[in-house]
């Protein structure tokens, strides 16, 4: 709740602190010290951590790192599996590209760094799926370096307390961030202020209803002075994205439904899809006739550059067909479907095929 004045009510005031001092002292009294990732010098987990958090809320992050660390309890084991066993364990965290790059890193740095980290930030951001602010964010936590980070949450932070005008992902405001990001690190204690931006901007300094009244900030922010915390950082410029639709055929003979495995990079790279196209000329390519064909409820879908208008039919076998003309192809058993590596606007598609409960 925004508060209308006055300073933060349960803060830590020191005469003359400077930023960094304050939010240390903040998060020392009321930060978070007991996620899964914290409390460990361990590259791989706070790594590991960083990646999922990005565009993915802790509550959601939590279950998924435990069960992909029981699956891959190191960097070897990671690097050894395959992209689909990967992929699979990654399987509803959505953007999976993240699943991909983390693959690869794991790779890149068994082959490269001789499996282990490297502890200058640079190097760290010359992996796949690593950028600037992962990995600073991945040396003050592992490596304890003096490094600032510049994640969504900071950016907010930021442009409140500084009152910085424009969209954040505009070079020029970028580049002013940066170094303001930069000025602020304090000499010690790095890796405290460093989880106290996280925890303000994830918590205190929510995108939306910020919590002013315990900000340890709000003493010289100026979005709060001015009563613009609701405008500041200035939003996206909207355009009109475009809108495609695609014919998904979910082939099943009532046990298993025919997916097919997407190419490694792209769009659901590497992921299980159902085939695509119209739905006659697949049977007739497959040389397979059905029984009962069945229009199911549209999907709409947002991706980055465009919206996608899914349209799935249900196309009913009498028996499964032994031998598939693809390799990419695969028949997928609908008792194992929330295991599979399926993107999530599929996996609601397909639930449709599965008995009530």
């Amino acid at each position: 709740m925004i508060a209308a004045s006055g300073h933060a009510s349960n803060t830590l005031i020191v005469p003359n602190a400077t930023l960094a001092q304050r939010l240390i002292a903040w998060q020392k009294c009321h930060g978070r010290h007991d996620l899964p990732w914290q409390q460990t010098r361990d590259p791989y987990r706070i790594w590991l951590s960083e990646i999922m958090l990005q565009q993915t809320q802790v509550s959601a992050v939590i279950p998924y790192f435990q069960r992909f660390l029981a699956r891959f309890p190191d960097l070897a084991a990671l690097a050894a599996a395959s992209q689909a066993d990967v992929l699979e364990a990654w399987a509803g965290l959505g953007y999976y590209a993240r699943g991909r790059n983390l693959h690869q890193a794991a790779q890149q740095v068994m082959q490269h760094h001789g499996g282990h980290f490297p502890p200058d930030p640079a190097a760290l951001a010359g992996l796949p799926g690593i950028g600037r602010s992962t990995a600073a964010a991945i040396a003050v936590f592992a490596f304890g370096a003096r490094a600032a980070i510049l994640d969504g949450n900071v950016k907010r932070v930021l442009c409140r307390h500084a009152g910085i005008e424009g969209f954040p992902g505009l070079p020029t405001v970028d580049k002013k961030l940066w170094a303001l990001a930069e000025s602020l690190l304090p000499d010690n204690e790095v890796e405290i202020y460093t989880q106290g931006l996280m925890d303000l901007g994830s918590g205190v300094c929510s995108r939306r209803r910020p919590d002013c009244a315990t900000c340890p900030l709000s003493a010289d922010c100026i979005a709060f002075a001015e009563g613009r915390q609701n405008v500041l950082p200035s939003p996206k410029p909207r355009s009109k994205l475009p809108e495609r639709a695609s014919t998904f055929v979910l082939i099943t003979d009532g046990r298993a439904v025919l997916l097919q495995r997407r190419p490694p990079s792209g769009i659901w790279g590497g992921l299980l899809v159902p085939l695509e196209g119209e739905p006659e000329a697949l049977l007739a390519q497959l040389a397979l006739v059905s029984e009962r064909t069945q229009w199911l409820p549209e999907l709409k879908h947002s991706f980055t550059h465009f919206r996608l208008t899914m349209r799935p039919v249900l196309c009913q076998l009498a028996k499964r067909p032994q031998n598939l003309n693809d390799p990419s192809w695969h028949w997928q058993e609908l008792a194992a479907l929330e295991k599979a590596a399926l993107p999530t606007p599929v996996r609601r598609i397909l639930r449709n095929l599965l008995p009530p409960q």
